[in-house]
């Protein structure tokens, strides 16, 4: 089965290329924030939603005004990718799945794609349009025997590292089926415990250099603005930042991967976390532990390896129901992490009992095609459900 499958390399560009790059990204950024207040501006003064095509023909005439002619010093094709991203990013605001589309940044991540027409590719070496030379790439992994890239994606990140993104379409083979379910029960002390009981634990990547982190933010806003030395310390926040999203990336692949390995159905809550992160409590906590891109993972490894991944309801009540009979407590507070059915008896550990119900109901969904939302807690006297 044919997957889309993105490698990602580094490379070290030479003096030119860099000068190429910087204009390009610069070009996608004003485009994308020129498209983006166009739109903005036409919905609320005039009520009209403008579509990608419209912005588009805008973008034609802005580049023959001649205070806009540095337009056309970089390949066409990266900008118009930019006014495809804003158009994606309407949609996904408009489904409901994301916030309102926000403008970049100029000391943020900087990136352009390419499409098939504004590169070169032989085989062995990436050439991109307005460049003379290929890229100089680091191979640390092969590409696929015969792929060719569709799409290509450069980046530039706050620490000043060049990458690039070669999406080509690879023929992934399923694992072997297994007969081993699991169920995930998401948490902060441990990150990940399993239906059988195995826990992961939390590294807590954010809360070790958080005392680093604060030093070094200190010293950025005591620089004074535009000199050099405020560039220096802007870039030690930078890696401190790309440090602790590397190692946490690192941990949710491996983790991801071997769960994804090791069962052929995998039970897991469905969490809001942008609704959680409003606990001021535990705001800082729930980003650093990265449930959501744990989770993404988790859908398109299982994708690409012929395995299950099931959402439970994100009101089915886990931690406060008995796996051995039913019974739904009327609460169960975050301090209690071990308690006693009243009505059978049995003794839970609070997490290993809530994935044990997890795996329940995702193998209920599985198998009649629709959320299973158990009754609430039983009604109090004197009081109505």
């Amino acid at each position: 089965m044919k997957q889309q499958k993105a490698y990602k390399y580094r490379f070290y560009p030479t003096e030119e290329q860099v000068q190429i790059l910087a204009k390009t990204f610069g070009c996608c950024r004003y485009v994308y924030n020129w498209a983006l207040r166009e739109r903005t501006h036409a919905y609320y003064q005039r009520g009209e939603r403008l579509s990608y095509e419209a912005t588009a023909q805008r973008l034609t005439e802005l580049k023959k005004q001649e205070a806009y002619a540095w337009l056309n010093e970089v390949s066409s094709v990266p900008l118009q990718q930019s006014l495809r991203h804003l158009d994606r990013g309407f949609r996904n605001f408009f489904e409901g799945r994301t916030d309102y589309p926000t403008f970049k940044k100029k000391h943020g991540d900087q990136a352009a794609t390419y499409m098939a027409t504004a590169f070169k590719w032989d085989g062995k070496t990436l050439t991109l349009a307005k460049m003379d030379q290929p890229l100089s790439m680091v191979w640390s992994r092969c590409l696929p025997d015969g792929a060719t890239p569709s799409r290509v994606t450069v980046s530039k990140d706050p620490v000043g590292r060049y990458f690039v993104s070669l999406l080509v379409e690879e023929e992934i083979t399923p694992l072997q089926v297994t007969p081993k379910m699991v169920g995930l029960d998401l948490g902060l002390k441990s990150m990940v415990i399993t239906s059988d009981g195995h826990t992961h634990g939390n590294p807590k990547f954010f809360a070790k250099e958080e005392k680093k982190l604060a030093r070094a933010q200190r010293k950025l806003s005591k620089k004074k603005q535009g000199s050099k030395n405020r560039a220096k310390a802007r870039q030690k926040v930078a890696n401190i930042h790309a440090r602790i999203a590397e190692r946490r990336r690192d941990y949710q692949h491996k983790l991801s991967t071997t769960i994804i390995r090791e069962n052929q159905v995998v039970c897991v809550e469905s969490l809001q976390v942008k609704y959680m992160v409003q606990n001021h409590c535990l705001a800082k906590a729930i980003s650093d532990v990265g449930w959501g891109e744990f989770v993404r993972q988790l859908e398109y490894k299982a994708r690409w390896y012929g395995r299950t991944l099931v959402k439970i309801d994100k009101f089915y009540p886990s931690s406060k129901r008995c796996h051995d009979c039913g019974h739904i407590l009327d609460s169960l507070s975050l301090d209690i992490r071990h308690w006693v059915c009243p009505e059978c008896g049995v003794a839970h550990d609070r997490d290993i009992n809530a994935a044990k119900n997890v795996l329940a109901a995702g193998l209920a969904v599985s198998a009649f095609g629709e959320a299973v939302r158990p009754g609430r807690a039983k009604a109090r006297p004197g009081k109505t459900r």
